[in-house]
């Protein structure tokens, strides 16, 4: 016996408006987060704010002892808090939301894929030859979701529904796609006792999904050692929490009649993590990572080979590959556009898409970890690229989305 369309239908509706509403707000303290950041760095206070950034912190068990400064914690242990979110929403969305469907899927799967790849061949073209530097070929390649609705959210009632879930379903992929590039691309030093503590961790959540067990609290706990495991082994601790992630169990409620106003435990553990990692976990990376030091600055810095195949990667390969692969799709008659957007607003779409900021501040940190200047050189890229991607999106979406007759101004 399946659900009553009609409570399927608002309580998808319900959800969908609840992520943007929680993605969009979050977007803006992120924004808010960066530009304090960037004071801080630039300001008297530079030596309070690096000393926040290099606090050193121990935790201890026995004899597993782990010593971080405070950047590398936020790094690798709240950003695998994040990692987890992100992994219950793709679990979500394959399972019973927008990735279920293939005439869903189809259209922001490829675009996000050639929203991938378009970029790193820019970057590739401005930096080849240079072994150091194409360490970062990934950077240009994200897009930051909570960023991008934030800049939206700026256009009110304009925006239609189909947008904002277009841009949320291929910044969901682009998010997939990053997870892979990190665990392929961006381990090193692995350690085979390591490896095999995880995996055994990984296997115990793996019993007590196929055993139906519902409680949160065994899947969290194992995924703190599964974490710790990850951590010692050298592949990147921010794995263990997309991989707790998509052991947590979830209910398609299409096919269940008997807990229609009930949420999963995948659901109730995404909208407890959501507000902690949009308005807490987000913010507080981007305040440790976007302290970008200004003086001494020079045109040359800026054009330079890395952060030049960023910027261009941003603010160029996204809207071409995402918008070339939309019209293709299109024309191939594989996919139409979302109702309300045409190609004007689909090129806004890609601008905005072209808003890198956490994901590709974060895989710079791990491209250039020990690399003081090349990282500095990366942020540089990634925060003009987003800026300017921001500002070109809103502006351009401002002048071709019509407004709501009688919404308010």
């Amino acid at each position: 016996m399946t659900m009553p369309a009609g409570s399927l239908r608002a309580r998808a509706l319900h959800a969908l408006s609840e992520f943007l509403r929680l993605e969009a707000a979050g977007g803006i303290v992120l924004i808010a987060a960066a530009v304090l950041a960037l004071i801080c760095a630039n300001s008297p206070f530079d030596g309070a704010y690096e000393g926040f950034r290099n606090l050193p912190v121990q935790v201890g068990v026995g004899a597993v002892k782990i010593a971080k400064p405070l950047l590398l914690w936020i790094n690798d242990g709240l950003m695998a808090v994040f990692f987890l979110l992100v992994a219950l929403e793709i679990k979500r969305e394959v399972v019973s939301g927008q990735l279920s469907s293939r005439s869903q899927l189809a259209l922001p799967l490829v675009c996000a894929a050639a929203g991938v790849l378009v970029p790193a061949v820019i970057f590739w073209a401005v930096n080849s030859g240079e072994d150091a530097t194409m360490r970062g070929w990934a950077i240009p390649t994200a897009t930051d979701i909570a960023f991008a609705l934030g800049v939206l959210a700026l256009l009110g009632s304009r925006v239609p529904l189909g947008m904002k879930l277009l841009l949320s379903t291929i910044a969901v992929v682009d998010d997939l796609i990053a997870i892979l590039i990190i665990a392929i691309f961006y381990s090193h030093g692995l350690s085979l006792t390591a490896l095999a503590c995880a995996g055994v961790a990984i296997a115990i959540m793996f019993v007590l999904n196929r055993r139906g067990v519902a409680a949160l609290t065994p899947y969290l706990l194992v995924g703190v050692v599964l974490w710790v495991c990850v951590l010692k082994s050298g592949v990147h601790a921010t794995l263990a929490g997309v991989v707790t992630g998509l052991m947590i169990p979830h209910v398609d409620h299409r096919k269940r009649a008997d807990d229609a106003t009930r949420h999963s435990p995948l659901e109730t553990l995404e909208h407890a993590l959501h507000p902690w990692v949009a308005y807490g976990i987000l913010p507080v990376f981007a305040f440790a990572n976007a302290g970008l030091v200004l003086a001494g600055m020079t045109l040359d810095d800026v054009l330079s080979p890395l952060p030049l195949g960023i910027a261009l990667g941003l603010l160029v390969g996204k809207p071409v590959g995402i918008i070339g692969a939309a019209l293709a799709m299109r024309g191939l008659k594989l996919a139409q556009f979302p109702r309300g957007m045409d190609l004007r607003a689909m090129l806004g779409l890609g601008l905005l898409c072209g808003i890198g900021f956490t994901m590709s501040l974060f895989i710079g940190s791990l491209a250039f970890s020990g690399d003081g200047l090349r990282y500095t050189e990366s942020v540089i890229g990634v925060l003009m690229a987003s800026l300017l991607a921001a500002l070109l999106g809103y502006a351009w979406l401002r002048s071709v989305l019509p407004p709501v007759p009688g919404a308010a101004r």
